[in-house]
């Protein structure tokens, strides 16, 4: 009955590691999204700045394919001003997601951590049951 017991407790424990394991990984992709994003922002930021600097019959041009092509720097300044809104949305949503995901992995941990307590302690039984008998 024991050694039953031992072997599903150690098996739901793999398993309960495995997702731990993926919780660890969502972590780490949200990370480097976040870090994609926050590149994004310092570079439109900077374009922003550029952009405000100009005069207001200054050219401006947006490279498409190979070519540029003239573009109003109205146009251009509100272009950027959505980008960097939409960038700050998603970080909003990135930041969302990772507390979400560390209260899970810190859950995970705590589970994991009792669950390696019962099965050490179920070991020590068993061992100390083979050793009266």
């Amino acid at each position: 009955m024991d050694v039953a017991k031992m072997e599903s407790m150690k098996q739901a424990f793999q398993t309960e590691a495995n997702a731990y394991k993926q919780l660890q990984a969502d972590v780490a992709k949200n990370h480097t999204a976040r870090q994609q994003f926050i590149q994004q922002q310092q570079e439109n930021d900077m374009v922003l700045k550029e952009l405000e600097m100009l005069e207001e019959d200054a050219n401006v041009y947006k490279l498409i394919g190979p070519a540029l092509v003239k573009q109003d720097p109205v146009e251009a300044k509100s272009n950027v001003s959505k980008r960097l809104e939409f960038i700050r949305g998603e970080l909003g949503r990135l930041d969302s997601q990772l507390k979400n995901y560390e209260e899970k992995q810190q859950k995970k941990g705590q589970q994991l951590a009792k669950m390696q307590t019962d099965i050490q302690a179920l070991t020590q039984s068993a061992a100390s049951a083979v050793a009266q008998a």
